[in-house]
């Protein structure tokens, strides 16, 4: 069970800028409220700017989170989009490898680069939620599925079995204090969905964020970032793909069809569609380009019998489950369930 939380900014600073003030005090109080003692990491708060320039600072972070003793759950404070920055200070030498020590890792977005570095060093981790846009929800409370999965692995550290959530919600428009207490405009959801396939597979599920992948290949946002992921062996190797679930899902940028085709396409080159056993897709965010991303995944990974599973609350589309990376999980489309072998 976790006692202590470990909060980290290990991409955008933005939990030490004022204009979150309001926030982040809701998240401390529901952290606290479950009984949880709270340690903001030394640069957690830095702001903006501080930790934009100082990837270093971050770094050191992740590192003394995993050496304190005291920290039981390592939790992000939210995405952003240059964590990769963080690699020469973890990775030349070792640096994570030495620190590590067996805890619960927690983020989503562009922390899917610190998935894959804590893949690489070993550490099995959790993805789907972070402390701003989630423990930190404007509204009354957590989002009541949210806060199902978040409880889940606080009191159990486990996550055993995801189901659909039966709505989902518009993203908000405005984050400021007068959003404090207002609900966010619902849907009813259409449940998880076959694109093709068997209904039936299983396998550890890896991956994240589709833009942040793309990243690790294009050197359209940051032009280091493919040699730099390319020198630390960021992206898996084909043997370690093998027989893994490919989970992918879009962040709040939306990307359009042609860059999640594009994005795509990275991936089948590396070989990747030819030794996995199945690929999960999270919800869109607003469900927005819904149909262009299922028929850009049919299309560009054309091969019709490995199966496709749609429209998992999971990523950047509200509400969000948490999934485990390392435990075999096992998809039951019919059912509707995804479950983790302990």
């Amino acid at each position: 069970m976790v006692k202590t939380v470990g909060i980290v900014s290990l991409s955008s600073g933005i939990l030490g800028e004022r204009f979150v003030e309001h926030e982040a005090k809701l998240g401390i109080e529901r952290l606290k409220a479950y009984g949880l003692k709270i340690k903001f990491l030394p640069h957690a708060r830095d702001g903006m700017d501080a930790l934009r320039e100082h990837p270093e600072h971050r770094a050191a972070d992740l590192l003394a989170a995993f050496a304190d003793p005291e920290i039981d759950m390592i939790l992000c404070a939210i995405g952003g989009d240059d964590t990769y920055r963080l690699l020469p200070h973890l990775m030349e030498h070792g640096e994570l490898q030495k620190a590590l020590t067996k805890k619960t890792f927690l983020g989503f977005s562009d922390t899917t680069i610190n998935h894959l570095m804590l893949h690489k060093v070993g550490l099995s981790t959790f993805y789907g939620q972070a402390f701003l846009p989630d423990v930190c929800e404007l509204d009354q409370e957590m989002l009541p599925y949210t806060r199902r999965y978040f409880e889940e692995l606080i009191t159990t550290d486990h996550i055993r079995q995801i189901i659909p959530s039966e709505v989902w919600y518009e993203s908000r428009a405005s984050f400021g204090p007068d959003q404090v207490g207002t609900p966010l405009v619902s849907h009813p959801d259409r449940g998880f969905e076959l694109l093709q396939g068997a209904a039936h597979f299983s396998g550890p599920i890896l991956g994240g964020c589709i833009d942040s992948l793309y990243d690790i290949f294009d050197a359209e946002r940051y032009a280091d970032m493919p040699e730099t992921c390319r020198k630390y062996g960021l992206f898996p190797s084909l043997e370690d793909w093998r027989g893994r679930i490919l989970l992918l899902e879009s962040s709040e940028e939306q990307p359009t069809p042609k860059k999640y085709r594009k994005s795509l396409q990275y991936l089948k080159e590396t070989g990747v569609f030819g030794v996995i056993n199945g690929v999960i897709a999270g919800k869109p965010m607003d469900d927005k380009y819904h149909a262009e991303y299922k028929a850009a995944l049919r299309e560009i990974i054309g091969d019709p019998h490995l199966p496709i599973l749609c429209n998992v609350n999971v990523g950047h589309a509200l509400p969000r489950c948490i999934i485990p990376f390392g435990p075999v999980a096992t998809v039951d489309a019919e059912k509707q369930t995804i479950t983790f072998a302990d």
